[in-house]
């Protein structure tokens, strides 16, 4: 043991301690009042549900994250990191190959681990709450294109960013433009060549919906691309729509559910959200705020890499890079933490923004909220999570805060 084992320890510890209290107070800050704002979208059953499922789902979560702490800290102190390194050592003399080894075994552990969990969520928790459509055959499916997609595009990644730091002074640097460079790239081609592996994407139909999506893009000067649907009614019951990829290969994705259950009124409110996150820049900004915010974890890497005792505190002899970036990785929990939140206030504002951009191309702000109401009465959804998750975690504002503001902005509309 030395500082470095020990601040690792404490961080992981720390971690576990914050999300513990965090999930506690949000689980008693549930309001056993239904918000009158949601008077027309839950009955007194649907509530009660809302809630029991919050709390399941969260003890579930502490339970989970419990064991996870404790096989983690036992794998650490038994010289977890040694074994897999002595692992690779004979796997390969390439240090690159030895690398990629031991990412691999480290990926499989996690895997491993987390799949009892997953299963039990899946076949347990959704199911009993009626969400669950998974059969164990595509929950099988699922994880090995994972595996295999880690492999296809993870490992030439990883591969070329230990080559780069082995090669080059001032590797980081270069490492931080690949890295984001090629992540930029994947993310310009999953909706064409990624997603499709998992979902089915398929052209909306023609009729009422397709013709007034189609009509209020032209209004907006907007290039709508494609507006599919998706088959997610495959895994689960839940709804949702989300906007992927830019450039040629943008998708407006509606799941089926989605389709299903609400009105064309909500759907062109839905889209017209979308539509202001396209036309409102954020995109973009996201992209340059991801660049951002990877810079000090590569400025990190560069610090700690050479350190030897950031090593030795965990039985592992010279300075092997791939073993680094796994112990960097609980170093730098508190900075990614810090960015984690201040990236959730800019995407909490972009969120705001694009609903205020939806009630006034719409002029019914009242579409917008009808259609988060649904969407969160259906996924039984926590309307009053306390503000110290939502500072933390929440990318999206609390869906009673973007009823009032849509509220607000249908009497000015």
């Amino acid at each position: 043991m030395n500082a470095y084992s020990i601040a690792v320890l404490a961080l992981l510890v720390f971690g576990w301690a914050l999300d513990w209290t965090v999930e506690r107070l949000n689980l008693h800050h549930a309001s056993p009042d239904l918000p009158p704002e949601f008077a027309d979208a839950y009955d007194a059953e649907r509530y009660a549900r809302s809630q029991r499922y919050l709390r399941e789902t969260t003890l579930f979560g502490l339970f989970r994250s419990t064991v996870m702490l404790a096989a983690t800290i036992v794998f650490l102190l038994a010289g977890g990191f040694r074994w897999l390194h002595g692992l690779a050592v004979s796997f390969s003399d390439n240090t690159i190959a030895q690398g990629l080894a031991f990412a691999g075994a480290l990926l499989m552990i996690s895997l491993l681990a987390g799949l009892p969990f997953e299963g039990y969520r899946t076949f347990v928790i959704e199911e009993r709450f009626g969400f669950n459509r998974t059969t164990p055959r595509t929950f099988v499916l699922d994880r090995v294109k994972g595996l295999a997609l880690s492999a296809l595009i993870g490992a030439p990644l990883f591969a070329l960013i230990l080559w780069l730091f082995e090669t080059f002074a001032g590797a980081w640097l270069w490492a931080w433009s690949a890295t984001n460079v090629f992540q930029t790239a994947v993310a310009f081609v999953a909706p064409v060549a990624i997603l499709p592996l998992f979902n089915k994407f398929a052209p909306l139909e023609e009729g009422e919906l397709r013709s007034r999506l189609s009509e209020y893009a032209a209004n907006q000067r907007y290039r709508l691309g494609g507006v599919f649907t998706i088959d997610g009614s495959r895994r689960s019951t839940k709804t949702n729509a989300y906007f992927t990829g830019f450039g040629k290969t943008k998708r407006i994705a509606l799941f089926d559910t989605l389709v299903a259950r609400h009105s064309t009124d909500e759907l062109v409110a839905v889209l017209a959200h979308e539509v202001g996150h396209a036309k409102l820049g954020h995109v973009g900004k996201r992209i340059a705020l991801g660049w951002a915010a990877s810079l000090p974890m590569f400025a990190g890497l560069a610090f700690f890499l050479p350190r030897t005792g950031l090593y030795e505190g965990f039985g592992v002899e010279g300075t092997p890079i791939y073993v680094g970036f796994a112990l960097f990785g609980f170093l730098y929990a508190p900075a990614s933490l810090l960015l984690g939140i201040a990236g959730n206030v800019v995407s909490r504002r972009h969120e705001y923004a694009a609903d205020a951009f939806a009630a006034r191309t719409t002029g019914r702000p009242e579409a917008l909220a009808t259609a988060l109401k649904k969407l969160s009465a259906h996924n039984l959804g926590n309307l009053t999570p306390h503000p110290l998750k939502v500072f933390l975690e929440y990318s999206h504002p609390p869906v009673i805060d973007r009823i009032r503001a849509l509220a607000k902005a249908g009497e000015t509309t």
